[in-house]
C-alpha cells in the first residue's frame, strides 16, 4: 500500500530517534535539548499515527490490522516517553519505576506471577462473574415474567451498587473463609444488579408493533421472548458482561486486601507496596490490565459475533 508509506516513514524515524537518544542520554541528567528532543519525536509519532489512522484498506484483514496497529503503537509511545521521563530524569524507583524494571520484574517473578493470577482471575473472577451474570440474567427473566419482582428487586439494584467494596469484603471473609471462594462472592454481588438492570431494561426494549405482530399470530410469553424480546435485549445485555468484566477484576482484588492465601494480585499489591517494591506492584497492576482488557475483548467479540444484526455493529462495518 503505497498510501501507508507515509505513515510507516513518520513511525520509523520517531522509533529511531527515540532509540537514539535513550541510549546517548545518561540516566537523571535530562537537560532541555532532551526535552526538546522527544516533544519534536512525539509530534513525528503523532503525525505518523493520524495518517495510519486514515488508511482504508479493501481487504478486511488488512483494515482489521490497521484498527488494532493503531492503539497498540499509540500505547507503545506512552510507554516510551515514560521510560525517557523516568530514566532522563532519575525518577525514585519507589515513586515510578520505569517500564524497563517492570518488565525485569514480569520475567524474573513470573512463576508468582502466574499463581497469582490463577488464585485470583481464574478462580475468583471467573467463577464469580458466571455466577453474578447468569443468576442476574435468571432473575431478570423471572422478574419480566412476574411483575412485581421487577418493581421490588430494582430498587434494591440501586441500592447494592451503592455498596462499599471495603464493607461488604470482611463479611463476605468472615461467611465464606479466606481462600478464594469469599472474593467471588464479592464478585456475584458486584456483577448480579448491573446484568438484572441491564437484562430488565432490553427486555423492554422491543419494539410495540413487533409486539402486536406477533400477539395477531396468537404467539404466548415464551414464543415472544425467545422470538423478539431476547434477540433485542442482547446488547443490553452485553454492555452488562462487558461493565462486570472490568467490576469483577476490582472487586476480586480488593476483596483480597482483607483476607487472603499468601497468594492472589489483591494479596501481592497489599503486601508488596508495604516493602517498597514497587517494580512489583507495577507488574501486578500490568498484569491486572492485561487480563482485564483480554476480558473485555474477548466478551466485545462475542458481542460482535452475536449482535451483528444490531445497527452499531452494520455502522462499524
Amino acid at each position: 500500500m503505497t498510501a501507508a508509506r507515509p505513515a510507516l516513514l513518520f513511525l520509523g524515524l520517531a522509533a529511531a530517534g527515540a532509540v537514539a537518544v535513550l541510549t546517548g542520554q545518561a540516566p537523571g541528567e535530562a537537560g532541555a535539548g532532551y526535552v526538546l528532543s522527544f516533544l519534536v519525536l512525539t509530534g513525528v509519532a503523532w503525525r505518523g499515527l493520524v495518517l495510519l489512522a486514515g488508511l482504508k484498506a479493501e481487504a478486511k484483514q488488512v483494515q482489521r490490522l490497521i484498527d488494532l496497529a493503531v492503539p497498540a503503537l499509540f500505547g507503545i509511545w506512552i510507554v516510551t516517553l515514560w521510560q525517557a521521563a523516568t530514566v532522563g530524569f532519575g525518577v525514585p524507583q519507589v515513586l515510578l519505576p520505569s517500564p524497563g524494571l517492570i518488565l525485569l520484574r514480569l520475567a524474573s517473578s513470573a512463576g508468582t506471577l502466574a499463581a497469582d493470577f490463577r488464585q485470583t482471575f481464574l478462580q475468583a473472577v471467573i467463577i464469580g462473574y458466571l455466577l453474578g451474570c447468569g443468576s442476574g440474567f435468571a432473575v431478570a427473566i423471572l422478574a419480566d415474567r412476574v411483575p412485581f419482582l421487577a418493581r421490588g428487586l430494582l430498587p434494591l439494584g440501586n441500592l447494592a451498587s451503592a455498596l462499599p467494596i471495603v464493607g461488604v469484603a470482611p463479611i463476605m471473609v468472615m461467611w465464606f473463609g479466606f481462600d478464594w471462594p469469599s472474593k467471588a462472592a464479592v464478585v456475584v454481588i458486584m456483577t448480579f444488579f448491573p446484568m438484572l438492570v441491564n437484562t430488565v431494561a432490553g427486555l423492554a426494549a422491543a419494539g410495540v408493533q413487533e409486539r402486536e405482530l406477533l400477539r395477531t399470530y396468537a404467539a404466548g410469553y415464551w414464543q415472544s421472548l425467545f422470538a423478539l424480546r431476547l434477540p433485542a435485549a442482547m446488547p443490553f445485555v452485553f454492555n452488562a458482561l462487558k461493565i462486570n468484566s472490568t467490576l469483577a477484576l476490582i472487586g476480586a482484588i480488593v476483596a483480597e486486601f482483607f483476607g487472603t492465601p499468601i497468594v492472589g494480585m489483591g494479596f501481592r499489591i497489599s503486601t508488596e507496596v508495604g516493602r517498597m517494591n514497587l517494580d512489583m506492584v507495577w507488574a501486578e497492576i500490568v498484569l491486572a490490565a492485561v487480563a482485564g482488557s483480554a476480558f473485555y475483548g474477548l466478551v466485545a467479540l462475542a458481542e460482535a459475533r452475536v449482535t451483528f444484526w444490531h445497527s452499531s455493529n452494520r455502522q462499524r462495518h
